[in-house]
């Protein structure tokens, strides 16, 4: 029964060793665009927008609060096809001493919800650390610039996305409505 219930849930699956893809259900296919035999052996870096993103979220990976094993966020991901879309992301790892070791993830595509622009690598940070609801000087503390900085790249943002107010901002970046 459990392959059933893996092979067939309604959330994309993938389990993966070494970020190696080993596994992926019939939903974790259809979002990222071919059939779950053809994602086997593939390393999971393919289905971000850039390397230095895979980079960063591995960094990330290795920090001490995510030790614990688990791991979520919304990130930009990238389908075979080259499209990108908004992805809810949850993992955990089943060796959290070795986070890469071995883990269970998942993979909703939310862009739906949430408008797709494009962005670079650093306004996606931006983008996700302001929804998380942090502060210009939080953001450039947790990435190393200044507050001025992160205040430019939310300038680019709001233009971007049409908005008049950080509230709008995160309200189009969420898809959660004013």
């Amino acid at each position: 029964m459990s392959d059933i219930a893996f092979d067939h849930a309604p959330i994309g699956l993938a389990q993966l060793e070494h970020r190696i893809i080993r596994r992926c259900n019939l939903q974790f296919a259809e979002t990222f665009g071919d059939t779950p035999v053809a994602f086997v052996g593939r390393e999971i870096a393919e289905l971000y927008p850039s390397r230095e993103d895979f980079d960063r979220v591995g960094t990330r990976l290795q920090q001490q609060d995510v030790q614990a094993g688990r791991y979520d966020d919304e990130r930009i991901m990238r389908r075979l096809s080259g499209t990108l879309f908004w992805c809810r992301v949850r993992g955990r790892s089943l060796t959290p001493d070795q986070p890469f070791r071995a883990g269970v993830w998942s993979f909703a595509d939310i862009s739906d919800d949430r408008p797709v622009a494009s962005l670079t690598p650093r306004e996606r940070d931006v983008a996700i650390l302001t929804c998380r609801g942090l502060s210009a000087k939080e953001i450039g503390l947790e990435l190393n610039l200044s507050y001025r900085t992160i205040e430019t790249h939310r300038a680019h943002l709001l233009k971007k996305f049409s908005a008049r107010k950080l509230p709008e901002l995160v309200a189009k970046l969420t898809g959660m409505p004013l």
